[in-house]
C-alpha cells in the first residue's frame, strides 16, 4: 500500500536502484569490451568489490522505497546492512591491498583499473554506509552548501536502528 509517497519520490528511489544495477554490467562492457582492457584477476578483484557495493547501493533504496511505501519505521533488511557494514572493510581492505599490490608488480593495464575500482569501491563504501559523497541534484547540492559534508542515508537508517 502507498502512504502518500510522491510519484517523483518513488521514481528517484527507483531509477537509484536500477542504475546500481545497470552500472555493473556498463562499466564491464565499457573497460574489458570497449576499450579492451584485460579481465586480470587484479582488473577482476577490484571490479567484485566494486560490484558488491553497488548491489548493496541497488538493496538499500530498493529497501528505503520498500519502506517509504509502507509506512515502516524499520529499513526492511536492516540487519543485512548492519553486517554489510561490518563486513565490507576487510573486503574492501583485501582488494585495496591485492590490487594495490599487483599494481606495484606490474603497473599498467593489468592491475591499475582493478586498483581504480578497489579505490571507488571505497568511496562506495563511505557513500552508503557513513558520510554522503554523492550530490547529483540542486537539493543535494544546497544542502552540501549549507551544511558540508552529512551523514548517508543508509547511516542515518542503521542509526535509528540500534537501541
Amino acid at each position: 500500500m502507498h502512504h502518500r509517497l510522491p510519484e517523483r519520490v518513488r521514481r528517484r528511489l527507483r531509477s537509484l536502484a536500477a542504475l546500481e544495477l545497470v552500472n555493473i554490467p556498463l562499466q564491464a562492457l565499457v573497460w574489458f569490451g570497449v576499450l579492451g582492457l584485460p579481465a586480470t584477476p587484479a582488473n577482476l578483484a577490484g571490479f567484485a568489490a566494486f560490484s558488491l557495493l553497488l548491489i548493496e547501493g541497488a538493496a538499500y533504496w530498493a529497501a528505503k522505497l520498500r519502506q517509504l511505501d509502507s509506512g515502516a519505521t524499520a529499513l526492511p533488511g536492516a540487519a543485512a546492512f548492519a553486517a554489510a557494514l561490518r563486513a565490507n572493510p576487510p573486503i574492501l581492505a583485501a582488494a585495496v591491498l591485492a590490487t594495490g599490490w599487483a599494481a606495484i608488480g606490474d603497473p599498467g593495464a593489468n592491475t591499475l583499473l582493478g586498483l581504480g575500482f578497489a579505490l571507488f569501491a571505497v568511496l562506495e563504501h563511505v557513500n552508503y554506509f557513513h558520510v554522503q559523497l554523492m550530490y547529483d541534484n540542486a537539493a543535494d547540492l544546497r544542502r552540501l552548501a549549507a551544511h558540508g559534508l552529512v551523514r548517508s542515508h543508509l547511516s542515518r537508517d542503521l542509526a535509528r536502528r540500534r537501541p
